[in-house]
């Protein structure tokens, strides 16, 4: 992985849905680049002294993702030439997929079929509050198409879009890094 001829000079951005592998691809690509890594619901997790499930549950999903908004500005304009990744919902609220393209020259958006995303989310759904009810994974899927029907358009909105059906991490970030590179 040649990474020696690129300078970060921005905050790099990964979005995409739950499930997709924002986490995984953003520490990665931190780690190559040896800048640091910022996971945006941590430091939610961190300020509230809660988990994002808790934030859900006792103060509903408005005032989350205010308090989302607040800590996405924050983490912005203190931030410079880290890995930032978002939440799954981050961008379709408020202003913010404007604000991170506003901030951001790199805004990578990890895409993954409905199919695998369903299947990840299924086992995993009681970590996460948005669809820690749902009993099947046809319901899943069902769940997961609407979900990311709805949300597309913010998700569109990133400069760079990254394929990673069936494609492993390195792939992924050689993938990210030759768009860096550029």
């Amino acid at each position: 992985m040649n990474n020696s001829k690129f300078q970060i000079d921005s905050n790099i951005i990964i979005i995409g849905y739950m499930g997709s592998g924002k986490s995984l691809v953003s520490k990665s690509l931190a780690n190559i680049l040896n800048v640091k890594y910022l996971d945006l619901d941590e430091i939610i997790e961190n300020r509230e002294k809660m988990k994002i499930s808790e934030i859900f549950e006792q103060k509903g999903e408005l005032q989350f993702r205010r308090i989302e908004k607040e800590v996405l500005l924050d983490v912005l304009e203190s931030s410079k030439n880290n890995v930032i990744s978002l939440g799954g919902g981050t961008p379709c609220y408020f202003d913010n997929m404007s604000l991170v393209n506003t901030k951001s020259k790199y805004v990578f958006y990890i895409i993954n079929s409905n199919k695998v995303l369903s299947k990840r989310l299924f086992k995993e759904r009681k970590n996460r509050p948005v669809i820690s009810k749902i009993e099947s994974l046809d319901k899943m899927m069902e769940f997961v198409s609407k979900h990311i029907f709805e949300r597309m358009h913010f998700y569109n909105m990133a400069k760079y879009h990254i394929n990673a059906e069936k494609k492993d991490l390195d792939l992924i970030i050689n993938e990210i890094i030759e768009i860096l590179n550029q």
